[in-house]
């Protein structure tokens, strides 16, 4: 699933209706447009924007975010002070949220919701008993050792099977075991400090907490040795291994697999293993490994996995590490946000129709589902005119470009929530039931239909994503709000922003791996070699381009890692403006605040991506995030779009100047 980072807005209320949809104050005139466009475009505000304490960057994406939690919190607020009947929308999204205000009840429980998991840890005599326990663990969603979920085949999107992929570690990625720098070693030495203050909050002594704490990285450390890097994660040939159970077996002979899956609930003769190099190293490590060092990590895994459910000082534990050290954080976040977020990531689908009672209209998903139209239309033209792709893989392509599912807004079909009990001074056992309940949706799901109605989002959320084994776009309700859509900006504004990002959306289905799968939504090879082998030539270019591109000092982005959203970023920017084309204003000369149409779509484009970011998010970032620095989502798109040049009469010689034959030309 790919998807494009944004967040929420509000809808403008009548009262205070927009009527500038441009900052010409937050540019910097001094910087020429071909040398930085994003300097260009936003370089006065980022050098006079600070931080909020407690978040890890801030712009566009951070305080649309703001707003629209400010409108969850509205809702949640009104619903939980009012006497509704048991079991309705509104006792459950109101007393989930009053659970998790009541930091009164938290502290009087302390530790106490996972005493009992601990004891059944500490009572672990060996590997068999360890296994047995994990999986067990998966009926409360709370399981460990396997990375276990139900999703569609790729290579049978109709069908939902069984995966199993690597886990096992709790830092961002297996490269944060090895690398030497001083960075990565000053995380390692604050994460040994982080499991060591957890053990301590549980009862240890601070010597056998950090005897614990040295004992789980260095079994973490191990377990990493296993796994794939985020870019070979990208492959989803590599990835895709369908096993029979026996085969399955024979990656891990020394567990007792019929077992484990009765325990999941799972009953099933074939499988996907994502990564069988973890099973393999799983299964020697079980063995090899002293028991004591395996329950010090599950022991870790239940308190930290906890933590934000507990009292104050696991709060505090887990916000030093993870909020301060890995993201750059100074302070937490409001407990009304921070909670307010839980219920939309727990019950989702009830506050979301809530949510889009008060800030969703027809007409605005009316208005979006022409935008999408607009940009699929172009997306033909552009697709048929190709110059490097042959007949067949075209028509191929047309085939799935129409195939495409439009989702926009809310589901036409809400989940049903009917098992979850919320009490409104239970927050844990309330966390509790939803991952039982997620749990038990999930299970029932193997072997049986895939239900493409579902969605992957929330409606509140302000995001888009594409999902290759549903061939499918989604637009939830928040991102219709400024600066990515204003029913009353004019089109530049509108095209250089939301269409942008729908164009970005429907490359997904093109990019390094939504283009594998078919109209079907099913992992196959539907190109030519000589298409497809062209594809790659131009794609290298690209990530040879990005790689080139470098942030606090010397770091440099990850042109293969990011190459999906790069080439997403592009080709979206390319539909967006040949469809603003389209429009009156788009043939249009008539000047808005002293710009030209054309101008105009590119600030725009360029205003949207104004965010500026910690330097350890910035650092995380690079090493996990398959998005490039929000600079380079600027600079990188505008350097291949000759019709930027045009507009702002890039030269040769201006540092974002490429040759033609340089350009990434692909969608």
């Amino acid at each position: 699933m790919a998807i494009i980072g944004i967040s929420a807005c509000k809808n403008q209320p009548k009262e205070s209706k927009r009527s500038v949809f441009f900052d010409n104050s937050g540019m910097d005139s001094t910087t020429k447009p071909g040398e930085n466009f994003f300097q260009y475009a936003n370089g006065k505000w980022m050098k006079n924007t600070k931080i909020p304490p407690s978040e890890s960057g801030w712009g566009s994406f951070y305080i649309l975010g703001d707003e629209n939690v400010k409108n969850i919190h509205g809702i949640l607020d009104e619903v939980s002070s009012q006497d509704s009947p048991a079991a309705s929308t509104e006792q459950k999204v109101g007393d989930f949220y009053k659970s998790g205000m009541d930091t009164v009840t938290l502290e009087k429980l302390g530790y106490d919701p996972i005493k009992p998991e601990l004891a059944k840890i500490n009572a672990i005599k060996d590997y068999k008993q360890l296994v047995t326990w994990a999986a067990d663990g998966f009926k409360a969603g709370d399981g460990d050792l396997f990375g276990f979920s139900v999703s569609p085949d790729d290579r049978v999107s109709t069908k939902n099977i069984a995966h199993f992929d690597q886990t096992g570690l709790t830092l961002p990625e297996r490269d944060y075991y090895f690398k030497t720098d001083s960075a990565s070693k000053k995380i390692r030495d604050e994460y040994v400090k982080y499991i060591t203050k957890l053990f301590t909050l549980v009862g240890d002594d601070n010597a056998t907490a950090s005897k614990k704490a040295i004992a789980v990285l260095a079994l973490e450390t191990a377990i990493a040795q296993s796994h794939l890097t985020p870019v070979e994660l990208r492959d989803p040939v590599k990835n895709y291994n369908k096993l029979a159970f026996t085969d399955f077996q024979k990656l891990l002979p020394d567990v007792d697999l019929l077992d484990v899956f009765k325990r999941l609930g799972l009953k099933t003769d074939t499988l996907l293993v994502g990564q069988p190099g973890y099973y393999k190293a799983l299964n020697n490590l079980l063995k090899t490994q002293a028991i004591e060092n395996w329950k010090y990590k599950v022991a870790f895994d239940e308190i930290n996995g906890a933590s934000k459910l507990l009292s104050k000082k696991f709060r505090d534990a887990r916000f030093e590490f993870f909020g301060k050290v890995l993201y750059g954080q100074k302070q937490q976040k409001e407990r009304w946000k921070t909670i307010s977020y839980a219920v939309d990531g727990g019950l989702g689908e009830l506050l979301g129709q809530l949510y889009v009672k008060k800030y969703f209209t027809p007409e605005a998903k009316e208005r979006m589902l022409n935008l999408v139209n607009n940009l699929q239309t172009v997306y033909k033209d552009r697709i048929g005119k190709l110059d490097w792709m042959g007949a067949a893989t075209k028509k191929s392509a047309l085939e799935k470009l129409a195939a495409f599912t439009k989702k926009i807004g809310y589901p036409d079909k809400w989940k049903n929530y009917d098992d979850v009990t919320i009490s409104k001074d239970t927050y844990y056992a309330n966390e509790q039931s939803i991952a039982k309940h997620e749990y038990k949706k999930m299970i029932d799901k193997a072997g049986k239909s895939v239900d493409k109605t579902e969605w992957g989002m929330t409606p509140p959320t302000v995001n888009a994503y594409y999902n290759p084994t549903f061939n499918e776009i989604v637009f939830p309700a928040g991102i219709l709000s400024f600066p990515f859509f204003d029913k009353d900006a004019d089109d530049a504004i509108n095209y250089g922003a939301i269409g942008a990002v729908i164009g970005h959306e429907m490359t997904h289905g093109f990019d390094d791996q939504g283009r594998q799968y078919d109209k079907d939504g099913n992992l196959k090879d539907w190109w030519t070699k000589d298409d497809a082998d062209k594809f790659k030539k131009k794609a290298q270019i690209m990530i040879d381009q990005y790689n080139g591109f470098t942030v606090l000092n010397d770091v440099h982005v990850n042109g293969s890692l990011t190459q999906g959203e790069n080439l997403a970023d592009i080709g979206g920017l390319a539909i967006a403006y040949q469809a603003f084309k389209n429009t009156p204003q788009g043939k249009s000369d008539q000047k808005i605040d002293g710009f030209t149409p054309d101008q105009r779509f590119f600030l725009s484009f360029a205003q949207v991506w104004r965010i500026k970011n910690n330097d350890e998010t910035l650092r995380m970032r690079i090493n996990v995030d398959p998005h490039s620095p929000e600079k380079y989502r600027v600079n990188g798109p505008l350097s291949n779009t000759p019709e930027f040049y045009k507009a702002f009469n890039v030269k040769p010689g201006d540092k974002m100047y490429r040759e033609e034959k340089d350009r990434v030309k692909v969608w």
